[in-house]
Formats: structure tokens, C-alpha cells, sequence
């Protein structure tokens, strides 16, 4: 089976099935119309119809704080290493988050590999739920193709009228189905709204920027040197909202943190920031991206550049996080479209 129907009526019947043998974690309403990723009980708290959520689900993948080793200098060549580890669902994830989490997993399966990445994602059951319509206008998800799912996950949900059209993508996702006993063989009928939904996702989902994918990467090599860097210089603020909200965003530092006798202390991994200034400071105070126009085009081009060349896609996810919480009003599709109409 790959396939299957859950009615409506029995979701939230499937979601008392995921919490009794599971931590699940859903999106939730905060105020003022935002979201977050967290620990829910029923179907009654979860938020089916969302923006994408202040943090994306790479919080669980990578949290901002993760112990990695501790030691005690009294138990002498003694350090115990350490590995959080979680056994979780994740419930509702669109498909601009899928994107995201792919993306990591592509950057901590390449040499060297990170075990501890590596470890934490092997206990985390993920199920996707698909956007029918768009999130609001901060959304790019047509210009990155990501309005689609493509995988990676072990279950998909996309609402129908009258029930969720189910994807089983892994036997992980099997089992579920197999052993909660809530779900219906899928019908003609089902197939058909499902493949009229997609055809007018695709009417409805355009490129929200006249750029082609494919023609991204040139764009950006070709306006390195443009006036627009300089410009989104002098607005940036340097908080680094827009990489701590970025679902792609991966880079973190390595901090010893001892107590004050010196005797014990823990080695962590927090996450780091292509917007901090000390970022690209080297040894003797050299840095090389001194100026904020060159932090904000480094960020870009890590997005739409860099990683396209060592990894062959790009690594924006058109979910709009960096738009929405940008303090200064940077905003990602009316930057693209600045470079596209100075570029001519």
C-alpha cells in the first residue's frame, strides 16, 4: 500500500493514536497570528491552517542548544560524550519545511558526516501536510518549486473534501497506518480531487519573481558588484532574525562552558550567525566581511549561489520566514527583483 484515505471525522482519532505511543509536536496559534512547532494532546490544539511557524521544524534536527560532550576533572581521561536524542512526530509540516529539512540532511551527510545530526534524525517520524492554497504574500514557494511535495517524509496529508488523501512514503508511515486501523483503501473519486487540487495548485502557484529556477544562480554571479548590496547595507540592523528563522541556515559554533571552580563543564553546540559581525573575524582581527552589504550578499548567495555549485540545488525553501521577521524590511522577493531589473 502507498496509498491511503483517512476521513475527516477520524483525524482526530489518528491524532490520539500518534499521542498515545508518541511525543507529537504540531503547529499551535501564538498571537497576533503567528505559529510554533510544539508538544500538543489532541487534534482540538493543532492549527491545520497556518503561515509557516516563527522557527522552523529544524529546531528538533538542530537545536539552538545541544550538549555534546562534559567532563570532570576529578575522574581523571574521563569525558563523556553526549548524544540528545528524542523520539518525536512531527506533525503538519508543509512542503517548504520538507525542502528545508532535505537540505540539511544533504549538508550533514557530506564528508565529514555529523553523527549527531545523523543520530536525532533517525528518531524522528515526520508527517507532511500540503498547502492547497498560498500562506500569504511573503510565500516564494513557486519560484524555488517547492509548492510540491517531493519526499521526505514517512506520511503526506492532503485535504480533499471529505478526507485527507494519505502518501505513504516509508514503512515507518506503513506501520502507522497498518496499526491505528483508521484508514480507507483510496477510491477513483479520491484520485480524481486530488489530481484537479494539483492542476490548479499549478494554475494558481506561479513564479512570484520573473526569474526562472534554473536561472537563479547566473543572476546572482552576474550582480555581485550591484548598488543593491550597498543598499541593503544601509537598512540592515544585524540581529540575525533572518538566519535563526531560515530553515536552511546551519552554520554553529563550539562553546566550552566550565563551571566556576574549573572542576566540571560541558561542550555545546549552539547556533551561529553569517550576520554577526565577529562571524568572519580570523586570526589577528582580520575580517573579511566587515560591512554589512557584504554579510547580507554573503547570505544570498549561500541561498541561490554557493551551495547550488556544490550541491546542485539551491538552498531557500520559499517558506518567507527571513521576509516576515526582517526588523529593517528586507524582504527576499523584492531584493530578487531589484537585482533582475538593475541587471536589465
Amino acid at each position: 500500500m502507498h496509498q491511503a484515505l483517512l476521513s475527516k471525522r477520524r483525524l482526530a482519532d489518528f491524532v490520539s493514536y500518534l499521542v498515545s505511543g508518541h511525543k507529537l509536536v504540531a503547529p499551535v496559534p501564538l498571537q497576533d497570528g503567528h505559529f510554533k512547532f510544539d508538544e500538543v494532546h489532541s487534534l482540538d490544539e493543532i492549527s491545520l491552517k497556518y503561515i509557516p511557524t516563527i522557527l522552523p521544524p529544524k529546531k528538533y534536527f538542530m537545536p539552538q542548544r545541544s550538549s555534546l560532550l562534559r567532563y570532570d576533572l576529578s575522574k581523571i581521561h574521563e569525558m563523556e560524550e553526549i548524544v540528545e536524542l528524542e523520539q518525536l512526530v512531527l506533525f503538519g509540516v508543509h512542503t517548504c519545511d520538507l525542502a528545508g529539512i532535505h537540505c540539511l540532511n544533504i549538508v550533514f551527510s557530506d564528508h565529514p558526516k555529523d553523527p549527531h545530526y545523523l543520530a536525532r534524525n533517525n528518531f524522528i517520524t515526520i508527517i507532511g501536510l500540503e498547502c492547497n492554497d498560498y500562506c500569504d504574500s511573503s510565500a516564494g514557494c513557486a519560484m524555488l518549486h517547492t509548492h510540491l511535495p517531493k519526499g521526505g517524509y514517512d506520511l503526506f496529508l492532503t485535504e480533499l473534501s471529505d478526507s485527507y488523501y494519505i502518501h505513504i512514503n516509508t514503512q515507518k508511515g506503513e506501520d502507522m497506518v497498518d496499526e491505528s486501523s483508521l484508514f480507507d483503501d483510496v477510491t477513483r473519486a479520491a484520485e480524481g480531487e486530488l489530481n484537479l487540487l494539483r492542476s490548479r495548485k499549478r494554475e494558481l502557484f506561479t513564479s512570484e519573481v520573473p526569474i526562472r529556477y534554473q536561472d537563479i544562480p547566473r543572476l546572482f554571479e552576474e550582480t555581485f558588484d550591484s548598488d543593491v548590496w550597498s543598499q541593503l547595507g544601509e537598512k540592515c540592523l544585524s540581529c540575525g532574525n533572518c538566519t535563526a528563522v531560515c530553515p536552511t541556515c546551519f552554520c554553529f559554533d563550539i562553546v566550552d562552558e566550565p563551571e566556576l571552580d574549573l572542576s566540571k563543564g560541558e561542550r555545546l553546540r549552539v547556533w551561529d550567525s553569517c550576520q554577526n559581525e565577529a562571524f568572519a573575524t580570523v586570526a589577528g582581527g582580520e575580517n573579511f566581511r566587515r560591512k554589512r552589504m557584504d554579510r547580507q550578499r554573503h547570505r544570498f548567495h549561500r541561498k541561490f549561489k554557493y551551495l547550488m555549485d556544490r550541491y546542485g540545488r539551491l538552498f531557500c525553501t520559499g517558506c518567507g520566514r527571513c521576509s516576515r521577521s526582517c526588523m529593517a524590511g528586507i524582504n527576499l522577493k523584492r531584493t530578487i527583483s531589484a537585482l533582475i531589473e538593475e541587471r536589465g
